[in-house]
């Protein structure tokens, strides 16, 4: 049987609010050894979207991002607000970065960034029935160039390497599973 850990100490070294902390805990692991300085991060959750249009396109956002140190495909997604709820967080993000909205969506789940340290969550959705409604207005830092692709392609971007940052892999994996349940579903029903 697995155990959880136990804290018996937590400092905050590093506080850079409202984007991380960095702290350590003291820890008692279920043998009763003690680990001092173990390591956490804590940022904000998140939310991505993968949007898709009736023609079976996505909209993915080309732009240079600084962490990775390159240009990098991604979707639209951006951190949660004090009390706002991830879902309500994905559409304003589409809205913001895209201007875009959908019909339908579907929660693709929530799932921590790293495990050993923490950090924040992703909630990743999938949306469909996208459409443009507005010029984006996301406020962000880096330039941004839109593209609404077919859903293949974008793909096949993800396998060239082309989607660097490890949230719009996942959300697009996610979403191909999705899809497929879907198509499934259908198949089963018709």
């Amino acid at each position: 049987m697995i155990h959880p850990w136990k804290t018996l100490a937590r400092r905050v070294l590093l506080r850079r609010p409202p984007w991380f902390e960095i702290g350590e805990e003291d820890v008692r692991l279920p043998d009763g050894r003690i680990v001092e300085n173990f390591t956490w991060i804590s940022t904000r959750d998140f939310a991505i979207v993968v949007p898709v249009t009736d023609d079976d396109r996505t909209i993915l956002i080309r732009s240079y991002k600084h962490g990775v140190r390159a240009i990098s495909r991604s979707f639209p997604a951006g951190y949660l607000e004090a009390n706002e709820e991830p879902l309500a967080a994905a559409k304003r993000e589409l809205r913001e970065e895209a201007g875009w909205d959908a019909d339908d969506w579907v929660p693709l789940g929530r799932f921590v960034v790293d495990g050993n340290y923490g950090s924040g969550a992703m909630h990743a959705y999938l949306a469909t029935g996208a459409r443009k409604v507005a010029e984006p207005e996301s406020g962000d830092l880096e330039e941004m160039e839109l593209e609404c692709v077919p859903w293949g392609d974008a793909v096949a971007s993800l396998r060239r390497g082309e989607v660097q940052q490890l949230a719009s892999a996942a959300a697009l994996g996610l979403a191909c599973l999705a899809r497929a349940a879907m198509s499934e579903r259908t198949a089963r029903s018709g």
